[in-house]
Protein backbone atom coordinates (compact mmCIF):
# COMPACT_ATOMS: atom_id res chain seq x y z
CA UNK A 1 0.00 0.00 0.00
CA UNK A 2 1.25 3.68 -0.92
CA UNK A 3 0.50 6.75 1.61
CA UNK A 4 1.18 9.92 0.32
CA UNK A 5 2.46 12.23 3.48
CA UNK A 6 1.60 16.29 2.83
CA UNK A 7 3.30 18.60 5.34
CA UNK A 8 3.35 22.62 5.37
CA UNK A 9 6.26 23.98 7.41
CA UNK A 10 8.78 26.30 5.97
CA UNK A 11 11.38 24.97 8.58
CA UNK A 12 13.42 21.67 7.38
CA UNK A 13 14.16 21.40 11.37
CA UNK A 14 10.34 21.55 12.86
CA UNK A 15 8.81 18.75 14.57
CA UNK A 16 6.20 18.64 12.05
CA UNK A 17 9.31 17.64 9.54
CA UNK A 18 11.11 14.72 11.98
CA UNK A 19 7.42 13.35 12.60
CA UNK A 20 6.54 13.31 8.89
CA UNK A 21 9.97 11.12 8.23
CA UNK A 22 8.66 9.21 11.43
CA UNK A 23 5.05 8.19 9.20
CA UNK A 24 7.17 7.08 6.39
CA UNK A 25 9.46 4.80 8.50
CA UNK A 26 6.98 2.93 10.13
CA UNK A 27 5.02 2.62 7.08
CA UNK A 28 8.13 1.17 5.25
CA UNK A 29 8.99 -0.73 8.38
CA UNK A 30 5.03 -2.26 7.73
CA UNK A 31 6.06 -3.44 4.48
CA UNK A 32 4.43 -0.01 2.75
CA UNK A 33 5.99 2.81 0.61
CA UNK A 34 5.18 6.73 1.04
CA UNK A 35 5.93 9.98 -0.46
CA UNK A 36 6.44 12.91 1.06
CA UNK A 37 5.36 16.24 -0.51
CA UNK A 38 6.86 19.18 0.99
CA UNK A 39 4.77 21.97 0.28
CA UNK A 40 7.07 25.11 1.13
CA UNK A 41 10.47 23.13 -0.01
CA UNK A 42 8.76 22.61 -3.37
CA UNK A 43 7.67 25.80 -3.96
CA UNK A 44 3.60 25.05 -3.92
CA UNK A 45 1.74 28.42 -4.37
CA UNK A 46 -1.68 28.24 -2.27
CA UNK A 47 -2.81 31.29 -3.99
CA UNK A 48 -6.51 30.64 -5.47
CA UNK A 49 -6.52 32.67 -8.38
CA UNK A 50 -8.58 33.49 -11.42
CA UNK A 51 -7.32 30.30 -13.40
CA UNK A 52 -8.53 28.17 -10.46
CA UNK A 53 -12.16 30.19 -10.29
CA UNK A 54 -12.21 29.37 -13.81
CA UNK A 55 -11.44 25.69 -13.02
CA UNK A 56 -14.45 25.93 -10.31
CA UNK A 57 -16.77 27.18 -13.10
CA UNK A 58 -16.08 24.64 -15.42
CA UNK A 59 -14.46 26.96 -17.91
CA UNK A 60 -11.01 25.56 -17.76
CA UNK A 61 -8.65 22.65 -17.17
CA UNK A 62 -6.68 22.66 -13.63
CA UNK A 63 -3.21 24.24 -14.18
CA UNK A 64 -0.35 21.81 -14.70
CA UNK A 65 0.25 22.23 -10.54
CA UNK A 66 -2.74 21.05 -9.60
CA UNK A 67 -2.85 17.96 -11.58
CA UNK A 68 0.61 16.91 -10.88
CA UNK A 69 -0.67 17.26 -7.03
CA UNK A 70 -3.57 15.83 -8.00
CA UNK A 71 -2.32 12.89 -9.64
CA UNK A 72 -0.33 12.54 -6.45
CA UNK A 73 -3.29 11.82 -4.48
CA UNK A 74 -4.56 9.16 -6.82
CA UNK A 75 -1.37 6.84 -6.40
CA UNK A 76 -2.10 6.46 -2.81
CA UNK A 77 -4.34 4.77 -1.18
CA UNK A 78 -4.33 7.10 2.00
CA UNK A 79 -3.77 10.75 2.62
CA UNK A 80 -1.60 12.14 5.68
CA UNK A 81 -1.91 15.48 6.20
CA UNK A 82 1.39 16.84 8.93
CA UNK A 83 0.80 20.24 10.25
CA UNK A 84 1.32 23.15 13.12
CA UNK A 85 -1.93 24.51 13.40
CA UNK A 86 -2.16 28.35 13.04
CA UNK A 87 -4.80 30.38 14.99
CA UNK A 88 -7.12 27.31 15.09
CA UNK A 89 -6.58 26.33 11.71
CA UNK A 90 -4.61 24.72 8.86
CA UNK A 91 -1.65 27.10 7.79
CA UNK A 92 -2.31 29.01 4.74
CA UNK A 93 -0.14 26.99 2.69
CA UNK A 94 -1.78 23.84 3.15
CA UNK A 95 -5.40 25.26 3.22
CA UNK A 96 -4.37 26.63 -0.24
CA UNK A 97 -3.55 23.22 -1.40
CA UNK A 98 -6.95 22.13 -0.47
CA UNK A 99 -8.24 25.23 -1.98
CA UNK A 100 -6.84 24.87 -5.23
CA UNK A 101 -6.33 21.08 -5.39
CA UNK A 102 -9.71 19.74 -4.51
CA UNK A 103 -11.31 21.34 -6.75
CA UNK A 104 -14.80 21.38 -8.71
CA UNK A 105 -14.78 18.16 -11.04
CA UNK A 106 -12.54 16.09 -9.24
CA UNK A 107 -13.19 16.42 -5.67
CA UNK A 108 -16.63 17.10 -5.98
CA UNK A 109 -19.19 17.60 -8.46
CA UNK A 110 -21.40 20.94 -8.23
CA UNK A 111 -23.79 21.38 -10.93
CA UNK A 112 -27.62 22.84 -11.34
CA UNK A 113 -27.42 23.26 -7.44
CA UNK A 114 -26.49 19.75 -6.58
CA UNK A 115 -23.45 18.69 -5.06
CA UNK A 116 -22.31 15.08 -6.07
CA UNK A 117 -19.19 13.41 -4.21
CA UNK A 118 -16.31 12.15 -5.64
CA UNK A 119 -13.48 11.11 -3.48
CA UNK A 120 -15.48 8.16 -1.77
CA UNK A 121 -12.24 5.93 -1.87
CA UNK A 122 -10.04 8.39 -0.04
CA UNK A 123 -8.70 7.59 3.39
CA UNK A 124 -7.41 10.87 5.12
CA UNK A 125 -5.18 10.78 8.83
CA UNK A 126 -4.72 14.00 10.24
CA UNK A 127 -2.08 14.54 12.82
CA UNK A 128 -1.77 18.03 14.24
CA UNK A 129 0.61 20.03 15.89
CA UNK A 130 -0.50 22.06 18.37
CA UNK A 131 1.68 24.65 20.87
CA UNK A 132 -0.71 24.51 23.64
CA UNK A 133 -2.22 21.50 25.29
CA UNK A 134 -5.75 19.78 24.11
CA UNK A 135 -7.59 21.10 27.03
CA UNK A 136 -7.30 24.38 26.22
CA UNK A 137 -8.18 24.12 22.80
CA UNK A 138 -11.29 22.02 24.05
CA UNK A 139 -11.99 24.29 26.56
CA UNK A 140 -12.72 27.17 24.10
CA UNK A 141 -14.37 24.86 22.41
CA UNK A 142 -11.71 25.11 19.57
CA UNK A 143 -11.50 21.36 18.90
CA UNK A 144 -15.34 21.03 18.09
CA UNK A 145 -15.16 23.90 15.43
CA UNK A 146 -11.79 22.08 14.07
CA UNK A 147 -13.40 19.12 13.81
CA UNK A 148 -16.74 21.05 11.73
CA UNK A 149 -14.49 22.86 9.65
CA UNK A 150 -11.94 20.40 8.83
CA UNK A 151 -13.09 17.26 9.24
CA UNK A 152 -17.00 17.83 7.89
CA UNK A 153 -16.38 21.31 5.84
CA UNK A 154 -13.55 19.87 3.47
CA UNK A 155 -13.27 16.24 3.48
CA UNK A 156 -16.92 14.82 4.17
CA UNK A 157 -18.04 17.26 1.64
CA UNK A 158 -15.94 15.68 -0.54
CA UNK A 159 -16.44 12.06 0.53
CA UNK A 160 -13.44 11.35 1.82
CA UNK A 161 -12.88 9.41 5.07
CA UNK A 162 -11.14 10.44 7.65
CA UNK A 163 -9.75 7.91 9.66
CA UNK A 164 -7.59 9.47 12.25
CA UNK A 165 -6.99 13.07 13.65
CA UNK A 166 -4.59 12.84 16.56
CA UNK A 167 -3.06 16.13 18.21
CA UNK A 168 0.24 16.12 19.23
CA UNK A 169 0.19 19.05 21.88
CA UNK A 170 2.79 21.36 23.27
CA UNK A 171 5.20 21.20 20.29
CA UNK A 172 6.90 23.93 21.76
CA UNK A 173 7.89 22.85 25.48
CA UNK A 174 11.27 20.85 26.31
CA UNK A 175 10.32 17.42 25.45
CA UNK A 176 8.76 17.28 22.11
CA UNK A 177 10.61 14.32 21.22
CA UNK A 178 8.48 11.83 23.22
CA UNK A 179 6.05 12.28 19.84
CA UNK A 180 8.30 10.95 17.95
CA UNK A 181 7.45 7.66 18.74
CA UNK A 182 3.57 8.25 18.38
CA UNK A 183 4.24 9.19 14.57
CA UNK A 184 6.44 6.07 13.69
CA UNK A 185 3.42 3.77 15.48
CA UNK A 186 1.03 5.62 12.89
CA UNK A 187 3.23 4.98 9.85
CA UNK A 188 3.43 1.29 10.88
CA UNK A 189 -0.75 1.01 11.96
CA UNK A 190 -1.55 2.99 8.85
CA UNK A 191 -2.58 0.53 6.74
CA UNK A 192 -4.00 -1.76 9.88
CA UNK A 193 -7.93 -2.18 10.58
CA UNK A 194 -8.01 0.63 13.67
CA UNK A 195 -10.24 2.84 15.89
CA UNK A 196 -10.34 6.30 14.66
CA UNK A 197 -9.46 9.20 17.32
CA UNK A 198 -9.46 12.69 17.02
CA UNK A 199 -8.06 16.03 18.43
CA UNK A 200 -6.19 19.65 17.68
CA UNK A 201 -4.94 21.99 19.87
CA UNK A 202 -2.78 25.54 19.38
CA UNK A 203 -0.09 26.80 16.91
CA UNK A 204 2.91 25.01 17.33
CA UNK A 205 6.00 23.60 15.58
Amino acid sequence: MHALIVLAHPDAQSLTHALSRQIADGLAQAGHTSEIADLAAEGFDPRFELPDLNVHRHLAKPPADVLAEQARIERADTLVLVYPVYWWSFPALLKGWIDRVFSNGWAFSYEDGKTTKLLNHLKVHLVAVGGADAALFDRHGYGAAMRVQIEHGIFDWCGAQVSSAILLDESEGPDTARHLPTAYTLGQRLFAPQASSSGHSASGQ
